[in-house]
């Protein structure tokens, strides 16, 4: 939503939240401000963030490029020891921090906390990585010549996160950017603007020189094409949709720029008749209503064993009678709102698409108007039986708390069933038996697998990223990321003694 008439009335109610560029925080020039409310109870304005304009983000990529000049003669282990500086900074303000995401996406506080101390985690990582090597000494045919290799700097990188995972996604991305000599120009996402200011503050109180990581929030139409499209970025970093992506791509490749595309998922879980049922039953609840469903590693389909089928429906049913829902602020809740009024038409109307393509709904499936609701934009944990591969919900992502359980003949049955998907990025099984275990490791058609675990999770230390049409082919986090934020300069150093 976006306003002019009564922008100085509104901030007298409300903080008007600036963009950061060139280390200074600068209002919009023509104006126009974001409104961000609650979605938990939407007549409730959580704050108003400034919209960059084409010219403003021009001016923060001409900043950044202005300071990469200085950035990357800093040592590595100084450009670390201001993320760690930023680690503790973080680390103290989780509190404020976790409270504003929740109150402007939604997530659970106890979830959004959680989210806050990880990247304080990935942040310490990242300080760690400054002290190690980036290059190495090669042999050469000729014994006067000394052969190696250095990782350098491109130069200035645009960052393009989504709302899901406010903090995490941003830092994961900021942090090794930034440790490898590059300087960010940053867009969140519009239901996420006020977070990635505070994020933006922490960095500016660690002492981070000024143009070293610029914010510009606003529209993806507007600011992410004019940030895409500039002459002087070097490389993209998105995690987003798979339209946006393939869109993105396309203006990367024209430009020859670099790009790193993080996008969908439908993520599965097979659950074989020797798997301990209860966890599985468990974890998978969990991994498909977890941050209500809002995750690219959320549990989306489950494919269990015909003999065991009918038992196990009735584990999850135990499962996911025991989720409330409601206001992420409170504590009794275990489930929250989706993040928007379009993210609610959009799982509404998967599950009214389940339910006509003939999907048996098991549970839940009601958008929730009680008084008691506030008008928020809460759906039920979802749960459908009786579905086919070939049903809607079953192959596209909802990206909400809704569960397709699918009958298999068995482990073969389930792992053809399970790989049948434009999408590569997680998987689990639950079984007991080694040998299936390792046979889906080696074929199940992901990027990230989980033997009696969830789908969803990630650490500091270990790639992620999917296969297929779930990822552009790099890895985010640990020190895969060198490989995207690095390009390599190769030098021959001969002497005549």
């Amino acid at each position: 939503m976006v306003e002019k008439s009564t922008k100085e009335v509104r901030r007298k109610i409300v903080d008007n939240y600036l963009n950061f560029i060139g280390g200074e925080w600068i209002d919009s020039k023509d104006g126009i401000t974001n409104t961000q409310v609650n979605p938990a109870n939407p007549s409730q304005i959580v704050g108003y963030t400034a919209a960059a304009t084409v010219e403003e983000v021009d001016t923060a990529v001409q900043q950044a490029k202005l300071a990469f000049q200085q950035w990357k003669q800093l040592s590595p282990v100084g450009r670390g020891e201001i993320l760690r500086k930023a680690a503790d900074l973080l680390e103290a303000q989780s509190q404020d921090i976790a409270e504003t995401a929740t109150k402007e996406m939604g997530k659970r506080f106890i979830e959004m906390k959680g989210e806050v101390l990880r990247g304080a985690a990935i942040l310490r990582y990242y300080a760690q990585e400054g002290m190690r090597k980036l290059g190495e000494v090669l042999p050469s045919a000729n014994n006067q010549n000394t052969l190696y290799t250095l990782r350098v700097p491109l130069g200035v990188i645009s960052v393009i996160t989504p709302w899901n995972f406010p903090v995490a996604i941003p830092i994961w991305k900021i942090a090794p950017a930034l440790v490898y000599g590059n300087t960010v120009v940053w867009k969140p996402s519009m239901e996420a603007g006020i977070t990635a200011v505070k994020i933006a503050k922490v960095f500016e109180q660690a002492g981070l020189p000024a143009g070293v990581l610029n914010l510009v929030n606003g529209s993806g139409e507007i600011v992410g094409n004019a940030l895409v499209e500039h002459p002087l970025t070097s490389a993209i970093t998105f995690t987003g949709s798979n339209r946006v992506g393939r869109e993105l791509a396309s203006k990367a490749v024209a430009q020859n720029k670099k790009y790193q595309l993080e996008l969908g998922g439908k993520n599965p879980v097979v659950v074989l008749e020797d798997a301990d049922l209860d966890l599985a039953a468990k974890l998978t609840v969990e991994g498909a209503m977890k941050q209500t469903g809002q995750r690219c590693t959320a549990t989306s389909r489950v494919y269990v064993e015909a003999s065991i089928y009918d038992m196990f429906i009735e584990k999850l049913l135990e499962n996911v009678t025991q989720i409330k829902v409601g206001d992420g602020l409170d504590g009794s809740v275990t489930m929250g709102p989706v993040a928007s009024k379009k993210q609610f038409e959009t799982v509404t109307s998967y599950i009214q698409k389940g339910i006509e393509e003939g999907a048996e709904l098991l549970y839940g499936g009601n958008a929730l108007y009680d008084p008691v609701y506030n008008g928020g934009y809460f759906v039920e944990p979802t749960i459908f039986a009786s579905v086919t591969n070939e049903m809607t919900i079953a192959r596209e992502e909802i990206f909400g708390p809704v569960l397709a359980v699918i009958k298999v003949a068995d482990y073969a049955d389930a792992l053809t069933q399970a790989n049948d998907t434009i999408y590569g990025l997680s998987a689990s099984l639950f079984t007991t038996n080694l040998n299936k275990a390792f046979d889906f490791i080696k074929n199940s058609e992901v990027g990230m697998v989980q033997i009696n675990g969830e789908t969803g999770g990630a650490e500091p230390q270990a790639p992620f990223g999917g296969m297929k049409e779930s990822s552009s082919g790099t890895r985010e986090q640990g020190q895969a990321a060198m490989e995207f934020f690095t390009a390599y300069k190769t030098v021959s150093l001969t002497t005549s003694l």
